[in-house]
This record gives C-alpha cells, structure tokens and sequence, in this order.
C-alpha cells in the first residue's frame, strides 16, 4: 500500500469551500461516535533506551511483526510507516512513539477493548524483540540526541522550520505522548459550544491527567512538562484560540484562522515538497513559492488543517489535546471524560455554565499554571481540585443518562475511575511518580520503566 493519497480531489474555487469542509462534519446525534488517540514510547529493555528505526531490535521490525494481527503496512520511499486495519490505523510519531488511532466506536467499552488489544499485540511483538513501551506525557531521561528520527518527509520539514518558531518543538516532536479523543457535533452552533466547553475546560484535563514531572533524569518543576513544552513550539499554530469565545465564532472563523496559519508542506506524487512558512491564502492565488502556477485542491486544505496543533483542533470532528499518555485506565478515562461531558445535552449544559463568565485572562492563567501546579493551582480563590470535582461530577450524570451498559452490566461511568481517584486525593499520576522516585525508588528511573510499561 502507497502513502495515503493527497493532492487530489476537488479543485478549491471558492473560500466557500474551505468552510463547508468543517460543516460536511455535522451529523445527526445517532451517527456520533468516538475516536481515541494515544502515544506511547518504545525502550530497549536492557539499557532503556530509546528505539532506533532500523536494526535487530527497530521500529520497523514491529511494525512488520504487527502484520500477523492483519494490519496492513502503509511505506514511504522502501519504509513501512504505519499500518491500517479497517477503520484503526498505528501511526509513527517523530521519535518513534507509536501512536494507536482508534476506529470511530459507539461506546467506551468497545473503546476500552480496542485499547486493550492494542496493548496485547504490541507487547507479543515488543516481547520478541525485547523492547517494552511505556506511557508517560514525557521522556524521563532522554536527551533530545538520544531519540531517533524516524523516515518520514513530513517530519523532516516540520524538523528544520520548528527551531525557527521556538526553543521546543523539537522537543515535542521527539520526546513527547499524548492521549486524545475525536468526537462529533451535531451542527455549528453545537460544534461551537462543545468548542468552547472542551476548550476552557482543556486545562483540567492537563492538570487530571499530568504524567511527565521529569525532565532528562531530574524533577522538571512540572506536573506536565508535555504541555509546558507546547508554550513554546510555535505561537502560529497552538495555544487557546480567543476568538474561539468570540460572539459569531463559527466555522467561518476558525477558516480564516487555519488561513493565517504558516503551511509546512504540499503532498505531490508520494512526497512532502517544503512549503514551510508559505501562506495558503497565496496557494488559493496561485501564488504559492513551492507550486508557482498552481492552485490547491480540498485535500490540500485537509492536509493544512492538520499542521495547526492548537489545545482543541476542529477538523471534521473535534480533537481534545491535553492530555498527557498514561498507563491503560487513562487511556480510557479521557475518552470517558469528554464523552460525559459533551455528549448529552444536560451535561453540555451544565459544564458550559461552569465557564460561561470566565475571561481570557482566566483561561490564559489555567493554561499558563496547570501545567506546573496541576490540581493544586490556585482558581478564583480555590484549588483546581475543587472545580474537578463538578467537572468530573457532571461527566458521570452524562456518562449515566447515555445508559451504555457492558457485558457484566457496568455503565460508562466505570472508566472515570482515576480521575475519581485524582479527585478524591487531590493528586494526579505525576504527583504519585514524584513520591515513588524521590521515596522508595531512590531516584532511579528502573522501577517506573519496569513497574509502569504496559
């Protein structure tokens, strides 16, 4: 199978074009569904150290091993650099991370299951190999020399432009992991709220889900380093988005935004062309540097709406990005979350009244602070454990009206069970890593690779 095609489809006309992309989004309530993202790092089990692409022990010897499950390989150049299974696909991050992406599924407990068997089929493979993976919001101990690139053209554009936007990018290309959940709308005015919701509220599930206290073998000062690092990889393309809680905002709005956003590349013929910094309002004149003459097409659009990496991503779909990858009951707790959240009206509502009157100097503080602080920052007076306890609250009256019951009779709400737990203490997954390596672990990183891989 070639590299996913690009490049084609319809020939842009009209900037009409570029909004409806989003609205072709809208779906009717009965046809929502979930899609679940997440990251983890592959260590030689020996030395723990990171994974390089080629050799006895490589990236691509596990994605060639996963073929026995029936994934098929996805190569660029002479190089697998994914593999599909239906609707699923496992994708390679900068520094080798794999990246599980979900198919889209009707509940969290088909959600649960696909990570589960994920998880099983790599460790099989990892096994043979040697190799454990590992879900942490950030490296512990690696340097950034110490990551391997992986073989792909766009991250070789995305390589070189990074250092010239801020000091972290390439950090985050290498050394980070995330778990996220994709999740529908109904129309604009209700991708609008959901936006809105899910982007006020994107703070709490960095300080809920913080896993990355560690910075190259020492304490960081972070709950989660992972979305530290994002304050400072390029200001064109991440961060809250204001105008998100503009009056008018709409998918119109978010358009002219993705407009002013830098490209990175053009997809031609199977390969990335450098179009970095290049502006696509320059691509619908026919004025793009790296394509003189020619106009883009809607699956270029698709393309750019990928480069812009802000806390809540629109595409089709909504994409929740705050979270730092943790061990398999976060990885479940953050769809569990944001589906308690969104996806009955009544919770809808009352989250949105929540953060209806805060300012965007109150959401440029809570992302600002969570990161470093995590439950214990301080908000209007209160700890942010406070404010996670309603959160989390009305996430399970939605988790509970929605009536998704498994085999045993369990509904949703069982898969909130570590944000009950980070609530109930107060603390979150970093907070008991820093305990372990300052106590019982004595500083050593041994014991979270070998008691924390999955």
């Amino acid at each position: 199978m070639s590299a996913p095609p690009s490049g084609g489809g319809t020939p842009i006309e009209s900037r009409r074009q570029l909004v409806d992309y989003f609205a072709a989004g809208n779906k009717p309530r009965a046809n929502w569904r979930m899609g679940t993202e997440h990251e983890k790092f592959g260590f030689d089990r020996k030395t723990l150290q990171a994974v390089p692409y080629d050799g006895p022990a490589g990236v691509r010897l596990m994605l060639e091993g996963l073929t026995r499950f029936g994934w098929e390989p996805v190569i660029e150049g002479n190089n697998p650099i994914a593999l599909t299974r239906g609707k699923a696909s496992v994708t390679l991050e900068p520094g080798g991370q794999f990246e599980l992406s979900g198919a889209p599924l009707e509940t969290l407990h088909e959600t649960a299951a696909e990570n589960a068997q994920h998880l099983d089929e790599v460790r099989e493979v990892a096994d043979e190999l040697g190799l454990g993976y590992i879900g942490l919001g950030f490296a512990p101990q690696w340097k950034r020399e110490d990551v391997h690139w992986m073989p792909k053209g766009r991250y070789r554009i995305m390589r070189d432009y990074m250092p010239k936007k801020g000091k972290l990018g390439l950090d985050m290309m290498l050394r980070t992991c995330t778990v996220q959940t994709n999740l529908d709308f109904e129309s604009e005015a209700d991708m609008v709220k959901k936006f809105r919701v899910s982007l006020a509220l994107q703070p709490l599930a960095t300080a809920l889900f913080a896993n990355s206290p560690f910075l190259e073998g020492r304490a960081s000062g972070f709950k989660s380093y992972r979305s530290h690092i994002w304050t400072d990889t390029d200001p064109d393309r991440c961060g809250m988005l204001p105008f998100v809680f503009e009056t008018g905002f709409g998918f119109e709005r978010y358009a002219d935004y993705l407009l002013d956003v830098p490209m990175y590349f053009v997809y031609r013929d199977g390969r990335y062309i450098d179009a970095a910094g290049q502006s696509f309002r320059d691509f619908l004149k026919g004025r793009l540097p790296a394509r003189p003459g020619e106009l883009p097409t809607i699956n270029d659009w698709a393309d750019h709406v990928t480069t812009a990496f802000p806390e809540v991503r629109l595409k089709r779909y909504l994409e929740m990005r705050g979270a730092d990858s943790g061990p398999l009951p976060a990885l479940n707790a953050l769809p569990a979350l944001w589906v308690g959240l969104l996806y009955e009206q009544s919770a809808l509502d009352a989250a949105w009244d929540l953060v209806k009157d805060w300012t965007i100097e109150d959401h440029d503080y809570l992302r600002s602070h969570a990161p470093r602080t995590g439950l214990s920052t301080k908000f209007q007076g209160l700890p942010l454990s406070d404010l996670a306890r309603d959160v989390i609250e009305i996430a399970h009256a939605g988790l509970r009206a929605r009536k998704r019951l498994d085999a045993d009779g369990n509904d949703e709400t069982i898969h909130l069970a570590p944000l009950d737990r980070a609530v109930a203490s107060g603390l979150a997954p970093a907070d008991e890593l820093l305990a372990k390596w300052q106590g019982e672990w004595q500083g050593s990183f041994e014991p979270l690779f070998r008691d924390y891989a999955y």
